[in-house]
């Protein structure tokens, strides 16, 4: 049996997924093709597979209802493969549990390298130690609990904070504008100001160093906004 790593692919256009299948087997896995959201779900739950690359318009369903379904029992990384770009889409997919966006037309080694990062976080994959046990995660992002675990301890968090930092933890090195974060954690973005972005991110910070004193991995990019020190290992 192959030692390769295993990753799914659940595809429904043939050029793409044979572009696809090529660039993962030249780079050391190997790839299952399914073209349907229902056969995509039904050989993921068999398990098995480092990682599912799943595009979100299949023809029998949408990949962020196969990706709701796949959470429910797995944890395996998933790759989204979209023709569309929009904010909204993409913080909807990781807010489903997807671990990266990758948007057509795009290039094989892009789709190869962010697989090859996305692994890297979980601990599998080409690059990782052979035979040796996954690190600890950094953090860990429990949604159905609405709870955080930096370093092994959880954060008491109000419900706009674990928002902001589960968007940043899911996304290491990725830079939001203090804009984009209002987005996503306040229910209502309009009603609040830019600056009230800073004095939530302040106490986060003072409950991640309440855990570890020696570091802060939330960088401020000034005039910008922030991000989370890449690469940590998200779970």
């Amino acid at each position: 049996m192959s030692s390769r790593p295993r990753v799914l692919v659940v595809e429904d256009e043939p050029s793409i997924s044979d572009t696809i299948v090529y660039a993962l087997e030249s780079e050391g896995f190997d790839a299952r093709v399914e073209a349907t959201g229902a056969a995509g779900l039904e050989t993921a739950r068999q398990g098995g597979y480092a990682a599912v690359i799943l595009d979100i318009g299949l023809p029998d369903t949408s990949g962020f209802d196969v990706c709701r379904s796949l959470r429910a029992v797995s944890a395996v990384p998933v790759i989204f493969l979209t023709a569309r770009g929009g904010e909204v889409d993409r913080v909807v997919g990781l807010e489903l549990g997807g671990d990266d966006y990758v948007v057509k037309p795009f290039s094989p080694r892009e789709l190869t390298a962010r697989l090859r990062a996305v692994l890297r976080r979980a601990g599998e994959g080409p690059g990782a130690a052979a035979g040796a046990p996954a690190a600890a995660p950094v953090f860990a992002i429990d949604d159905e609990r609405y709870q955080i675990r930096y370093r092994g301890r959880a954060l008491v968090l109000s419900r706009t904070e674990f928002r902001l930092l589960r968007l940043l933890a899911r996304n290491p090195g990725r830079v939001y504008t203090r804009a984009q974060l209002m987005d996503h954690a306040w229910e209502e973005p309009e009603a609040s100001m830019e600056r009230t972005v800073d004095s939530h991110i302040k106490a986060v910070r003072a409950k991640l160093r309440a855990v570890a004193a020696d570091g802060d991995p939330i960088r401020t990019h000034r005039g910008i906004g922030y991000s989370l020190e890449e690469p940590p290992a998200v779970a």
